[in-house]
């Protein structure tokens, strides 16, 4: 689907084996919900490593992600400040993200993107 908005707020992490599960119930049914209620936020896709390779010079690449992060989300949004505001700041800390998912994530990455 085309992207709809001026800026992308990435999100990257992994998250533990034994909390996968959770990881994803909880961001696709309690984190993705609250975040698209804040105003300024358009569309969250979510993504996931998968593994693939690509020829390149006649040589055959891996495409397994290397120590990037398993899992990625994309925020579209009218504008970073939307990362500032105070609806941003109380919805990403409602739910069970907070306590029963966020400590068991790691690898974080957060990059904010302007569509050139």
């Amino acid at each position: 689907m085309p992207i709809a908005t001026k800026y992308l707020f990435i999100v990257s992490m992994d998250v533990t084996k034994e909390k996968e599960a959770l990881f994803n119930e909880v961001y696709d049914t309690e984190h993705v919900p609250l975040l698209l209620k804040v105003p300024g936020i358009r569309a969250v896709t979510r993504w996931k490593t998968e593994p693939a390779a690509f020829n390149l010079a006649g040589e055959r690449k891996l495409l397994d992600g290397g120590s990037e992060p398993n899992y990625v989300a994309l925020y579209e949004l009218d504008s970073p400040d939307v990362l500032l505001s105070k609806e941003w700041a109380a919805a990403a800390e409602k739910g069970r993200w907070p306590a029963e998912v966020r400590p068991f994530t790691s690898n974080r990455r957060h990059v904010v993107r302007k569509m050139i």
